[in-house]
């Protein structure tokens, strides 16, 4: 089968960065199901694993984590699909990625693929649907409102891909006042249009812009980037007792900051129930189609900013370049094996 690896953790201009390779046909077993992929999308955690990740001499890593396609085969314990049925998936950061015309998922983290998108437009969801439903609804508790504070949200880094899901789910699942920052006119014209009440300048001090909205403190911060940065404006911005979520890398996290407000810090990692293989392993199947649903009813929408044409490695890199940038709104997506 066709598909897109590397030997070697190197910058994206590198020729060797992505390679397009043929790797045997994975088979399906317990509750494996083998999926014919369509298309796919790319993440930030694409980026950081290529440059992180190097695979043992000789082998290939095949990176990719979005994906949605047709179930071809099913392993012998699977019983929530069968050959035929669309899915799409996050997948599994411990396994070789969905950079591949075929490619095993445990059935138990899929979910059925939206009916009213296609392929491309499906593909850009499950990463951050995901990332976003549990750190709004599982880490934060956002419909716990924090005591005698605003019931609002702060989302610092709205044009991106998890941001651009949080947002809509926030504004059509609850009745949070939604905030969130942009810096870029173009990125302020995309978080209004996925229905933030107020938008920020991130590359400007927060707090002092929280203060001049004239409105309480937020009770919930959900910082999707660069959060060294931002820390210090959270602590000032943020209400007392209230709720704090972080998704990237930041290289410390002095959390005493917070213990005068007794803020609490949550980290939420989506691929922590897939890699440890928790008891509610299961509940990422049942959010995608909870999210399917939300999608063919109208109340939220993809998020792909940009379509790069078929599935290869020319393509792949310059979805790569383009995320290492930090310019990226909403989701990069690649359709087919030209």
């Amino acid at each position: 089968m066709r598909a897109i690896g590397y030997q070697d953790s190197l910058p994206i201009e590198a020729a060797a960065a992505l390679v397009d390779i043929e790797l045997p046909r994975p088979r399906p077993a317990g509750r494996d199901v083998l999926v014919e992929v369509r298309a796919v999308s790319v993440n930030p955690v694409d980026t950081k694993v290529r440059r992180r990740a190097k695979p043992d001499a000789g082998q290939w890593k095949v990176l990719g984590y979005d994906a949605v396609g047709v179930v071809a085969e099913t392993g012998a314990d699977a019983r929530l699909f069968k050959p035929g049925d669309a899915v799409f998936y996050a997948g599994d950061v411990t396994r070789q990625g969905t950079n591949a015309e075929f490619h095993l998922v445990d059935e138990r983290i899929a979910g059925r693929k939206p009916r009213s998108l296609d392929w491309a437009d499906a593909a850009a969801l499950p990463l951050t649907a995901i990332t976003a439903w549990e750190a709004l609804f599982d880490r934060l508790d956002v419909r716990k409102p924090v005591p005698g504070e605003a019931n609002s949200i702060l989302i610092i880094g709205g044009a991106g891909g998890v941001s651009s899901i949080a947002i809509q789910l926030a504004r059509r699942l609850t009745g949070l006042t939604v905030i969130a920052t942009a810096s870029r006119p173009e990125s302020r014209a995309w978080v209004q249009e996925l229905g933030a009440h107020h938008v920020l300048d991130h590359a400007k001090p927060l707090a002092a812009q929280v203060d001049a909205m004239g409105i309480a403190a937020p009770g919930f911060v959900f910082c999707t980037t660069n959060t060294d940065k931002h820390l210090g404006e959270v602590e000032k911005l943020i209400a007392p007792q209230g709720r704090f979520a972080v998704i990237d890398d930041p290289a410390t996290l002095d959390v005493m900051l917070f213990k005068r407000k007794c803020v609490s810090v949550h980290w939420e990692m989506m691929f922590a129930r897939s890699t440890l293989h928790t008891a509610d392993m299961a509940e990422q199947g049942m959010l995608l189609n909870a999210v399917a649903d939300l999608v063919d009813a109208g109340t939220i929408r993809t998020t792909v900013g940009e379509k790069f044409g078929p599935i290869n490695a020319a393509n792949l890199k310059r979805a790569h370049a383009l995320i290492e940038s930090g310019r990226a709104r909403g989701k990069v997506v690649l359709e087919g094996f030209a």
